[in-house]
Order: C-alpha cells, then sequence, then structure tokens
C-alpha cells in the first residue's frame, strides 16, 4: 500500500468553521516541492509589509524542531536520530549531542518536536517526542517522550529518561485489516512538544495510520495530552476520575496533528494537522474537544473515497482553517510575538510543505481572517517548523535530506 506523504505543486482552499468551504483563485504555481535544492542565499523579498531577508544559519539533515537557549545559540532536533547544537554565533557544532535512547528511523519515524523545561536555566532539562521501537519486534513502535539533562559544550546528555511512552504500540505483522486505504506503521506519530505558561507539557499523539482507534476514549492514538514536567496527569484534564477515558487526554479526533502553538495574546492553543489526501487542518484547541477523525474529514481517504460526514456533526469540533484536496501539508505554526517585523504583531505563521510560509492577520480572539499572504514560495521548500526567537526574529527548518535552518528578518 502506497503511502502518499506529499503531493507536489498543490493549492490550497480556505474554509472557516462553520461556513461551507468556498473555491479561491488558484495562486501562481510554484517550483517543485521537496525537489528543490536550497541555494546558498542570502535571499531578498518583498512582501506586504515591507522587504524580508532570509539567510541560511546552518545546514543538517531532516530537521524537525528548534529551541532556543536562554545564554544563546539553539538545539536542533533531526529526524534521523540526532540532536545538534548551533551556538550563539550560528556555528553547528559537527559533533551531534549523544545520550539518546534507541528508536525506530524508518519512513518519517524519528525524532519529532523538542521543548525545554521552563526552568531550563536553572535544571537544564530537554524534552524530546521520538519514536520508540519494540524491544521484541523491529517492526512495533509507538510514541514516546524523553527527557534529559545538557550542559553547555557537553556533546551528551544524561540523566535520560521516558516521561511518557503511548500505549499504541503498533506495526506487527500481519497489519489488521483497516479500512480508507489509510498508509503505512512508520506514519502519523505526531510529536510535537510545548510547555504552557503554566508548566504543563503539552504533547500531540498522531493515529499511526490506524484511524479506526482514534474514537476509542481510552487509547493513546490521535489525541493532544496535557500533562506534568513528570509526565503525570495534570489536575482539571477533562477526563480525570471517568470510567474507560485516558486520564492524559486534552483533546481527542486527531489523526496527525505536528504543529502546536501558544496564542499569548488570547491564551488560547492552536494546532496544525495532516489530514488524508487534503483535509490539512488548523484547529484552536479546547478542553475536551474532539476534533472528529476518523468519523468527520473534508479531505479524501487514500483509496479516493470519501467519508459521509463532512462537517457539522454534533459533537465534533469543525476546523477553523481547512485545505484542500489536493494536500496543503502544514508544518508548524506560531504567532508572531516580536518588533523585528513590523505590520506582523499578532499574525498567524504556518509553514507548508507545499505553499511556503503563510502569513494571516488575526482577529481579536486570534482567529485568522482573510486570505494569507504566501511567503518563500520561490524558495521551493518543506517548510517543517517555524519559531519566533528572543530576538524578534523567524527561525524557519525545510524538511529535506539536504535541510536547513533558515532566519528570516526585516529587510532594507
Amino acid at each position: 500500500m502506497k503511502f502518499r506523504l506529499a503531493l507536489a505543486a498543490c493549492t490550497a482552499a480556505l474554509a472557516l468553521t462553520n461556513i461551507p468551504a468556498q473555491a479561491q483563485d488558484d495562486p501562481p504555481a510554484p517550483p517543485p516541492f521537496g525537489g528543490t535544492a536550497l541555494g546558498e542565499g542570502p535571499w531578498d523579498f518583498h512582501t506586504e509589509h515591507g522587504p524580508i531577508h532570509v539567510e541560511v544559519v546552518a545546514r543538517a539533515e531532516r530537521p524537525w524542531g528548534i529551541v532556543f537557549l536562554p545564554e544563546g545559540g539553539m538545539l536542533v532536533t533531526e529526524r534521523v536520530g540526532r540532536l545538534r547544537h548551533i551556538d550563539a554565533a550560528g556555528n553547528l557544532d559537527p559533533t551531534p549531542i549523544g545520550g539518546l535512547p534507541a528508536m525506530y528511523t524508518f519512513g518519517i519515524a524519528g525524532l519529532k518536536g523538542i521543548a525545554l523545561h521552563p526552568d531550563f536555566a536553572d535544571n537544564r532539562l530537554v524534552y524530546m517526542a521520538y519514536s520508540k521501537v519494540s524491544p521484541s519486534d523491529e517492526n512495533v513502535s509507538t510514541l514516546a517522550v524523553m527527557r534529559g539533562r545538557w550542559e553547555a559544550g557537553s556533546h551528551e546528555l544524561t540523566d535520560v529518561e521516558d516521561i511518557f511512552v503511548a500505549d499504541a504500540w503498533y506495526g506487527a505483522m500481519p497489519l489488521p485489516e483497516r479500512c480508507c486505504g489509510q498508509g503505512p506503521a512508520f506514519g502519523s506519530y505526531g510529536g510535537r512538544l510545548l510547555f504552557d505558561p503554566d508548566g504543563n507539557l503539552f504533547v500531540t499523539s498522531g493515529d499511526r495510520n490506524y484511524g479506526e482507534n482514534v474514537q476509542d476514549p481510552a487509547s493513546h492514538y490521535g489525541k493532544i495530552f496535557r500533562m506534568t514536567d513528570e509526565g503525570e496527569p495534570v489536575p482539571g484534564n477533562p477526563w480525570i476520575g471517568w470510567e474507560g477515558h485516558e486520564p492524559l487526554v486534552w483533546s481527542t479526533g486527531h489523526r496527525n496533528p505536528l504543529g502546536l502553538a501558544y496564542n499569548p495574546y488570547t491564551g488560547e492553543l492552536w494546532e496544525s494537522e495532516f489530514g488524508p489526501r487534503g483535509g490539512d487542518e488548523v484547529n484552536r484547541i479546547l478542553r475536551g474537544g474532539n476534533y472528529g477523525w476518523i468519523e468527520v474529514t473534508q479531505g479524501l481517504h487514500y483509496d479516493g473515497t470519501q467519508m459521509e460526514h463532512v462537517r457539522n456533526v454534533p459533537g465534533m469540533i469543525d476546523p477553523v482553517l481547512v485545505f484542500g484536496p489536493p494536500s496543503f501539508n502544514p508544518g508548524n505554526l506560531t504567532f508572531y510575538t516580536g518588533d523585528r517585523l513590523p505590520g506582523w504583531e499578532r499574525d498567524m505563521l504556518l509553514g507548508s510543505f507545499t505553499q511556503g510560509l503563510l502569513r494571516y492577520d488575526t482577529d481579536n480572539t486570534g482567529v485568522p481572517i482573510g486570505e494569507p499572504e504566501r511567503l518563500l514560495r520561490d524558495l521551493g521548500q518543506r517548510w517543517r517548523d517555524v519559531q519566533v526567537a528572543p530576538d524578534g526574529s523567524v527561525y524557519l527548518l525545510t524538511d529535506q535530506v539536504e535541510g536547513a535552518v533558515l532566519r528570516l528578518t526585516a529587510g532594507e
């Protein structure tokens, strides 16, 4: 069964919650995404709010997540299973940081999201999501979250331990019969991490291409979890004390949630999510919300069929933004909080594998409005992560074998 991770040169159609999707004018065709080698740069582009300047900071293999260190510099995960350090001057340490646990790195599995403990400056704790391989069957894996201690200048994590291992072990052959032409067992792990201002850790978990499990309230498939820094349920989680419900769960009904952002202006959590063939989503995440998968989708399944239920289903929350078909393939998202890019304040920035970096204006509730401005499409890259640095610049990661860490600032 062929798993289609991304479709090249596709266009997006936007729909707002509870408003039927409307066809949009096709934007100019971008270059073929994923097949375009990134040059040396730098590059300058004109935007609606003035010029921007983009430069390569470092090269990396399949970079997936980035965090900024209080002393300057950053840590970057590579999906192939490596953790890298880039110093404050932008120099990539050629020696990866060791001490990571064994992981499953086949297909799109591997090392995923990264987050620093809120007290990292004192305790030096780094959290990472990864695909954990079963010790008894190399075909079986699940999502896990580990943490370890890293000291500046060190090439080794210490005190490494898993704080969470999803009860979603999957991949034993032969695979069970599933509907809709779902993809292989080495996909849809989720794996984005985010600490909120209260010090709680949010973790996204995908459906592993076994969507029939997602609506089971006791399962770890297709969920967003809220846990303490030790991996325990947080008081106030919606299903604590409910028989047959997983107490770590904050929301459910997700296919492959790969983006997660906290909007500091509204105090709300937002998520970006891969649909099947189209049906990619951006959601405002509500406590106890059910976002529909696998019973509700606005995309086509991989076998070409469409679910009977598309939107406006009682008990299910429709996406704020939905794209395709064809596939849009969202990367991470963030809200611009700096002052280095005039006119971008409070805007939502959304990476895409096929449409560049999208910048949305937002209303006073944080909801994106109008058509987005599509940026960086001429570079032909698959944008995996987007983050606002402490100095107000924007950093981006490209999901390429010959990937890169890029910095976006205002131009002259």
